[in-house]
């Protein structure tokens, strides 16, 4: 076959030398007669890899039969992605809008398990990336409980969908699932309106497209809300979690799609406190400031402009590579930013080296 290389065609036949445990008789496959490389033997193109959801090959990476750079250039973002990826579809633009909402919402993180995670990791002058990746493990069933919430939702939802009334099926829930720490009501946001505003939006944007999508979950989230107002006392409310999942489960993810998604943004805010750490607690990336003191808790606020104005925003692009290098330059002196951390580690062993030659 005149496609594959003769260097991988010898490889092929070549005596190999046993690695680790590679050659043991137990393992399904015999490695030291395996073939090497991604080509396959027919005429197929030089690559391709395929899996339920997607194929890659040398020419474009395929998602649920949309070509991902085709969806990029028609204008395509990343919660459109989302919910091709998750559901094999396109989202209504209500539904785009909704999950933009959720996601920037989702970055927002207090002293939590994850946080704090991150602070300790980077204690130990560690990359950030390590810190907010560290961040993520400390999710589980109790702390943004996504998935148990949804899935307690969708236990009641049923009910109503089986005949039972919004009503009972709310006052049943704050019955049998009051104590629990996924109940999604609590007093945390008893003077924060976010979660409230977040399901007004997604009811505001949702019903505009009624004929479509039909709201199940916000719906009984705002009839439980009522029911344990009455039970439990007029300071208890929503509560992020419980907006979220009700949204999430809304646009049609499943409950642990939606803590999935909700845990990667996190993971973002959890960078924040890794930067704190770094800064105010006095432990510095290698003895290198970020960004001073007196500037980390940022500058005045400023009003979001509208979508029509964004249109006489001048761009980011550079038409002169005078102008590209002016810019680059005036980047470089900024603090805080990449340009600024030198995450760039000697090998030790060359370090070790050194010093044995000034011996």
């Amino acid at each position: 076959m005149s496609h594959i290389d003769p260097r991988i065609a010898q490889m092929k036949f070549a005596n190999r030398k046993p690695v680790g445990n590679l050659a043991d008789p137990r393992l399904r496959y015999n490695y030291l007669n395996r073939e090497i490389g991604t080509l396959p033997p027919d005429n197929r193109e030089g690559f391709r890899w395929v899996s339920e959801l997607a194929y890659k090959n040398i020419h474009r990476i395929v998602t649920r039969g949309w070509c991902t750079t085709e969806l990029a250039e028609a204008g395509y973002g990343i919660t459109d992605f989302l919910f091709v990826n998750w559901q094999a579809r396109i989202p209504l633009i209500e539904e785009k809008a909704v999950l933009d909402y959720c996601m920037i919402l989702g970055l927002d993180d207090g002293l939590s398990n994850p946080a704090l995670i991150a602070r300790l990791i980077v204690r130990g002058k560690s990359y950030l990336t390590q810190a907010c990746g560290g961040s993520i493990l400390a999710f589980g069933h109790a702390y943004a409980s996504y998935d148990s919430t949804g899935q307690m939702f969708t236990k009641y939802v049923a009910k109503v969908e089986e005949g039972m009334s919004l009503d009972e099926a709310a006052k049943l829930c704050v019955k049998e699932c009051q104590k629990e720490i996924h109940f999604g009501i609590s007093k945390l946001y008893a003077k924060d309106p976010a979660p409230r505003k977040l399901l007004d939006f997604a009811e505001k944007k949702l019903s505009a497209v009624s004929s479509i999508k039909k709201m199940a979950f916000i719906p009984f989230v705002n009839a439980l809300e009522k029911a344990a107002k009455a039970e439990l006392g007029n300071d208890v409310c929503v509560d992020m979690i419980g907006a979220l999942s009700a949204c999430m489960c809304d646009l049609g993810f499943t409950t642990d799609g939606a803590w999935v998604l909700m845990a990667v943004t996190r993971a973002i805010a959890a960078g924040a406190h890794g930067l704190e750490e770094m800064e105010r607690e006095g432990q510095d990336v290698l003895g290198q400031t970020l960004t001073p003191k007196e500037w980390y808790d940022g500058p005045a606020d400023r009003p979001v402009p509208s979508l029509k104005e964004r249109e006489n925003i001048a761009g980011g692009q550079y038409q002169t590579p005078q102008e590209w290098r002016a810019a680059w330059l005036k980047k470089m002196d900024l603090k805080g930013t990449g340009y600024s951390v030198d995450f760039v580690i000697e090998d030790p062993k060359k370090a070790a080296m050194k010093q044995h030659k000034k011996k």
